[in-house]
């Protein structure tokens, strides 16, 4: 019986072939999602003789910065970006503060109810946004909240929160218990385990989560349309329509307007984009 002995490399280029395929199919992919932004950003660099000009160019024949100019010159630019930063700080900073002891508490300790209250999260999550405006607004105007950017992250916790303490919960219970009860034997309480042992650990996926409240926050247009009334008060998401009106669309204000709104959450995403990867590898080991 004679031994088939199989060409050094003859697997490997077996597998290269449709390696080869899954890339240009990603390129693919990666073009078609990103060609709407490219355009925007393009377009927010055309002159307005440029921007319907037909056939259309790929690149702007005479780049300026004048489209930005003028969206940054309108009368409620800076108060828009004002409001968009506390309402997106705000509802991160307090959905990782009480979703993160919320996620310790499912993950740590056992308690009547426990099994409901992660059903409850999860129905929440359910729950289209469009159905909630109406009565929503109905219960801030009777405690006097509508019009406010507190009533708005009250409201942006309701969404943010149950995600906030599903995701977070599945990173703490990927944590070893015998980490913090090691801490505690050696001097720790309970608190100073948390704060020593389970923080630092919890890094990559308070990054993670945190970045999905901020996009939720920062994007989010219909419930602040309806729930705040004065201009200077409004997002940059509620700012952008003010580029359409009765005479037409200035698509050069409203393209630049709309790379400034993306701007700050490119730029967040970029710096912790690396934290984030780890996060949901860690966070999908157990949930």
């Amino acid at each position: 019986m004679s031994a088939v002995r199989k060409r050094p490399g003859a697997g490997r280029g077996l597998r290269r072939g449709p390696r080869r395929r899954y890339d240009v199919l990603g390129l693919l992919v990666a073009a078609a999602v990103g060609f709407p932004v490219y355009w925007m950003v393009i377009t927010a660099f055309r002159p307005a003789t440029e921007i319907l000009s037909l056939p259309p160019e790929f690149w702007p024949a005479h780049p300026t910065f004048a489209n930005f100019a003028r969206a940054m010159r309108t009368e409620t630019f800076w108060s828009n970006v004002r409001s968009s930063a506390v309402i997106g700080l705000g509802t991160v900073l307090v959905s990782l503060l009480v979703g993160t002891l919320a996620a310790f508490a499912l993950s740590r300790f056992r308690f009547a109810g426990r099994k409901a209250f992660v059903v409850v999260i999860l129905t929440v999550q359910m729950i289209p946004l469009a159905a909630l405006v109406i009565p929503v607004y109905l219960l801030l105007n009777e405690a006097g909240l509508t019009d406010s950017l507190g009533g708005v992250i009250l409201v942006y916790l309701v969404f943010t929160l149950p995600f906030t303490v599903w995701m977070l919960h599945g990173f703490i219970s990927a944590i070893p218990v015998e980490l913090e009860e090691a801490a505690m034997v050696d001097g720790c309480g309970r608190f100073g385990a948390f704060v020593r042992v389970v923080l630092p650990l919890l890094a990559p996926g308070l990054v993670a989560t945190s970045v999905f409240a901020m996009v939720q926050a920062w994007n989010e247009y219909v419930l602040v349309y309806v729930l705040l009334s004065t201009p200077q008060k409004q997002t940059l998401s509620i700012w952008l329509v003010s580029f359409q009106t009765s005479f037409g669309t200035d698509y050069g204000g409203l393209m630049a307007g709309a790379t400034l709104t993306a701007l700050p959450v490119v730029v967040f995403f970029l710096a912790v984009q690396r934290k984030i990867a780890a996060g949901l590898a860690t966070g999908a080991v157990k949930g």
